[in-house]
């Protein structure tokens, strides 16, 4: 028997739902890039191989270890996580790439994918605001400095 125990933690229903839909938008893109990120690590090739694949490899496990921490905000406030492809394909403004990029292409995506997971943080962060919600706030901002950095990185590469 599930006991029916509401949550007081000094923010509304209201908002923890749509706190929480905000941080949902956030997962599903942040898992999408992380998929594409890894699958660029399997699949890259060309003179810049050997650099690409361990910088990859880098930028996918630190996103593999983000997506916890916003699923477990999500379920602190209340609400469940989405987990599946079809709902983070529904939530997230990443897309799938049909075939496999070219290495430049590679970094132009992943450059693009950061900028658009820095953009969903931002977002997210007034209805936290709005709520007080500090823990939410300091998510969103310790994501924004990582994919505001990698993007900074990726253009770099690019020459940009």
């Amino acid at each position: 028997m599930a006991l029916d125990i509401p949550i007081d933690i000094g923010i509304s229903a209201s908002d923890r739902e749509q706190i929480a839909g905000g941080l949902s938008r956030v997962l599903a893109d942040t898992y999408t890039l992380y998929l594409k990120t890894h699958n660029y690590h399997w699949n890259v090739t060309g003179p810049q191989f050997n650099d690409l694949h361990a910088m990859f490899m880098v930028q996918y496990t630190e996103l593999w270890n983000s997506v916890d921490l916003i699923a477990e905000r999500i379920r602190s406030l209340g609400h469940f996580a989405p987990g599946g492809y079809k709902a983070f394909a529904s939530l997230s403004a990443i897309k799938e790439d049909e075939n496999v990029p070219a290495a430049t292409q590679m970094i132009e995506n992943l450059l693009c994918g950061h900028e658009t997971v820095a953009k969903t943080c931002r977002e997210a962060f007034p209805a936290a605001e709005r709520a007080s919600d500090q823990p939410t706030m300091d998510l969103l901002t310790q994501r924004l400095q990582v994919h505001e950095k990698t993007a900074w990185m990726l253009r770099s590469l690019l020459g940009r």
